[in-house]
């Protein structure tokens, strides 16, 4: 089963992980220091929170969670046949799991991947570059999104979400 994913900048995690627990009646699936995500099962959604005070209430950035690599591959051939430039994350490990990942930018630049998860991790990513807020690319070419404070700590420098 494919679910839409929602990721939200929030000024404070625990009131939203508070609000978003009551509103969906569960408890987040995953809780970290600045992050937390829930797996709703009606309607089907993965909801991500990322602490990142001063921009709460703004998207972070959308996807779609898949249920095998075969599918984020399937994914890429299938984004780049119809010409959208793609960003791929094999193997990856961002927002406390590895994944295989692509994204893709929309028209008015909102950041959109096609991921699923390979297996949980105990930190927010692996890659050397320091996350920034949303999905950016810099001088060569490697994206970094996700902003927020668990982000923004100088132990969880990585490139993903």
């Amino acid at each position: 089963m494919s679910r839409m994913q929602l990721a939200l900048n929030v000024d404070d995690l625990d009131s939203a992980v508070e609000f978003y627990s009551k509103l969906f009646n569960t408890d987040p699936a995953k809780r970290k220091p600045g992050y937390a995500n829930f797996a709703v099962v009606d309607p089907p959604l993965k909801l991500v929170l990322l602490e990142n005070p001063g921009e709460g209430g703004t998207i972070n950035h959308l996807g779609v969670e898949v249920e095998s690599s075969d599918e984020v591959h399937a994914e890429i051939a299938r984004l780049s046949g119809e010409g959208l430039f793609t960003q791929e994350e094999i193997n990856s490990t961002c927002c406390f799991a590895t994944q295989d990942k692509v994204w893709v930018t929309g028209p008015a630049n909102e950041k959109w991947e096609i991921y699923t998860v390979l297996a949980d991790s105990e930190t927010f990513g692996t890659s050397p570059k320091l996350l920034q807020q949303n999905v950016t690319d810099d001088a060569d070419g490697v994206s970094a999104c996700c902003g927020g404070s668990a982000a923004n700590s100088a132990d969880t420098r990585t490139a993903c979400c």
